[in-house]
């Protein structure tokens, strides 16, 4: 009797491929802030829904001020303070995270679950991704138990190269 060879699971490929369908990412998005807005009894202003598409136009992360420059385009006013309270609404509610390395903001891909954010992002295309970093959360944790540390903010950012500019780099 012959036997099969086993099947090796899969990973998830962490960074989507550069020329994938990114509109699904970006209604997939906005479908999310809808439920998460009503579940916290919280608005999705046009402001705050246009200031998040920005944010998803792509998977690089992106500065206030090229959002702002971006709702802009069509001739309008829109002012900075209004891009940075809508930032503020959008992180407060898990929607989306501020990279500090960057100084820029990336949509949040687990905005419907409580997490801690771990980010990989690469150097060469600019994109980033949010990794699950279970493992990773509990080791922090342990180590900040131990040294009596409380954190306020946890935000792990990783640079490098993604799989698929590593590979255009060999």
């Amino acid at each position: 009797m012959a036997t099969r060879p086993r099947k090796t699971p899969s990973k998830p490929q962490a960074f989507p491929h550069p020329h994938h369908d990114h509109s699904r990412c970006t209604a997939n998005a906005l479908r999310t802030a809808e439920t998460v807005c009503e579940k916290h009894g919280a608005r999705l202003t046009e402001i705050r829904r246009r200031v998040l598409e920005a944010v998803w136009a792509s998977h690089a992360p992106i500065g206030a001020y090229d959002i702002l420059a971006e709702l802009n385009t069509d001739g309008g006013k829109i002012a900075p303070m209004a891009v940075y309270r809508a930032l503020d609404f959008l992180m407060e509610h898990g929607l989306v995270h501020r990279l500090a390395s960057l100084n820029a903001f990336i949509g949040c891909a687990l905005a419907s679950e409580r997490h801690t954010a771990h980010f990989l992002i690469c150097r060469s295309c600019k994109s980033a991704t949010e990794m699950d970093g279970t493992a990773v959360t509990r080791a922090v944790k342990k180590t900040l138990s131990e040294h009596g540390f409380v954190p306020e903010n946890e935000i792990i950012e990783i640079q490098g190269l993604c799989a698929h500019c590593h590979k255009e780099s060999a």
